[in-house]
């Protein structure tokens, strides 16, 4: 569990096998922003891009979205999910927690909605809202998400 008496930079993931949504926010202001959607390759992303993209932002801590089914059991991108999230700790030593991301992909395309109705949704996707949505999630109860 990070250590939630200092500030974390945090770095978001919606995990997709075609794209992948991602956030940063930071736990001293508790903001998130959506970034640009990144590329995936059947659930495979191009390690050297994507690590580029964490050295520049330089967080302490990654969230994965986890897609549980309504039921709480997992599916085949659950368990791929968690792969990329193995990986993606492997690869940084940057502590990585799973969130359920249940019902989050419905509350990014609301909030996607709003951000076109005011003309500001120009370069902004669903997915990076989402990640962004887990972020917000993680600073209303940190200890609720799983490694």
């Amino acid at each position: 569990m990070p250590d939630l008496s200092q500030p974390q930079l945090i770095l978001a993931f919606d995990f997709g096998t075609q794209k992948m949504g991602m956030a940063v926010g930071s736990s001293i202001i508790e903001s998130a922003a959506p970034l640009a959607l990144f590329p995936m390759k059947d659930g495979i992303p191009n390690w050297d891009e994507l690590l580029k993209i964490v050295k520049q932002h330089q967080p302490n801590l990654f969230l994965v979205g986890l897609p549980l089914n309504m039921d709480d059991s997992e599916s085949e991108l659950s368990a791929r999910a968690r792969k990329f999230a193995r990986r993606l700790r492997h690869q940084t030593n940057i502590e990585t927690l799973m969130v359920d991301e249940r019902l989050t992909t419905r509350e990014a395309r609301d909030e996607l909605d709003h951000y076109q109705a005011q003309g500001r949704a120009k370069n902004l996707a669903a997915d990076s809202i989402a990640a962004a949505l887990f972020i917000e999630s993680w600073y209303r109860n940190p200890e609720g998400l799983t490694p």
